[in-house]
């Protein structure tokens, strides 16, 4: 049983159609697979069978009955083997192995007043994630994170066990040799305030005011979607290099990389940051917060940089070294990870599985 009835979008669904993909891959007929999934055309996948919620996502109130009520009477029809739910919270099921793969990183983010004034919903969504995260954890044979910073906050916060670290996609990215000089920037991001768009903008104001600075940015906001995009296009909007572009399509995104030299990726909060994956496999130059989740997701990656996340004449530094082609960037190399790992799906798969 795959339950995954919240995934409709983004990193998450890839996340759903991955696992489903590998999940009829890597196990024998003997097996059957059911998804509990929003629309079963989201994730189409020959050889499973899909059950389809698609009013769980009109209200939490619909989302907590369907995982501690719902669940359990489906689980005690369907007798699974193995019960993978896919979407945060340990549901209340009957299985021989239950296992949660874990994705929101919210809870571990302390927020600061500026920050709650400008999404004070965030606040309430942090500690209503974190109780939902401890509930049932320990019924799991295995809870499964992206990153290993991530296992160790699950441990440490809820007590959680047997903790898996999962790359969702396949380490060590093999892209074209990373740009050396460049002058268009790109920071794919959402109006969130963890997203720390504006040590972004901060650094723009200063390169403006060199003459030199011939460099474009543009991040992936119009401005007016929350509080926090307003105060964004307010403090930011007169700067001439950089450009708020909006919500792309992926189509769109594609193109966006394609006329871009360099990623940059100020965030201070990730449980993987795939734009730097996407930037490391078309060999563009990236310029990273120094923070163990950018770390862990570049890797070896000869082209990347790193800046305190708050230091805006730092990134602006890097900026500008990279327009005159004088960019250092920084040796790296792919921090160990503990057991268990699982480098890619199929390893996953064979650990969730062994022994059933």
């Amino acid at each position: 049983m795959v339950s995954a009835v919240n995934l409709v979008e983004g990193g998450t669904l890839t996340v759903l159609r991955d696992c489903l993909r590998h999940l009829r891959a890597e196990l024998d007929a003997r097996w059957t697979i059911v998804a509990l999934v929003h629309d079963a055309a989201l994730a189409p996948v020959p050889g499973v069978e899909y059950i389809a919620f698609p009013t769980i996502k009109r209200s939490w109130l619909a989302r907590l009955r369907f995982e501690y009520r719902d669940c359990l009477a489906l689980s005690r029809r369907l007798r699974a083997d193995l019960w993978l739910a896919l979407h945060d919270i340990t549901p209340r099921v009957q299985a021989r192995r239950q296992a949660v793969y874990c994705h929101n990183p919210m809870p571990f983010h302390r927020m600061s007043l500026a920050e709650v004034r400008l999404q004070p919903k965030l606040l309430l969504f942090n500690a209503l994630y974190g109780t939902l995260y401890r509930l049932n954890i320990r019924r799991n044979w295995a809870v499964i994170v992206q990153q290993d910073w991530l296992r160790r906050a699950f441990q440490a916060r809820f007590g959680a066990g047997r903790v898996i670290v999962a790359r969702p996609v396949a380490p060590d990215v093999a892209g074209p040799a990373p740009v050396r000089a460049g002058r268009v920037f790109v920071y794919p991001t959402l109006p969130r305030v963890f997203k720390n768009v504006e040590v972004l903008g901060e650094a723009v104001a200063l390169l403006e005011r060199d003459p030199d600075w011939q460099g474009r940015v543009r991040v992936t906001i119009a401005g007016d979607e929350n509080a926090y995009a307003r105060h964004l296009k307010a403090r930011f909007g007169h700067l001439r290099s950089l450009e708020f572009v909006g919500l792309q399509t992926r189509e769109q995104m594609d193109r966006l990389y394609a006329g871009s030299d360099a990623l940059v990726f100020p965030s201070r909060l990730e449980t993987w940051g795939m734009p730097l994956t996407e930037a490391i496999a078309r060999g563009m130059a990236v310029l990273a917060a120094d923070l163990p989740y950018a770390r862990e997701t570049i890797g070896g990656y000869g082209g990347a940089v790193f800046f305190a996340p708050r230091d805006a004449s730092a990134l602006a530094a890097r900026m500008l070294a990279l327009q005159r082609g004088q960019l250092a960037f920084e040796p790296a190399s792919a921090p160990d990870v503990a057991e268990p790992y699982a480098p890619d799906w199929p390893h996953l798969v064979r650990l969730l599985t062994a022994d059933l």
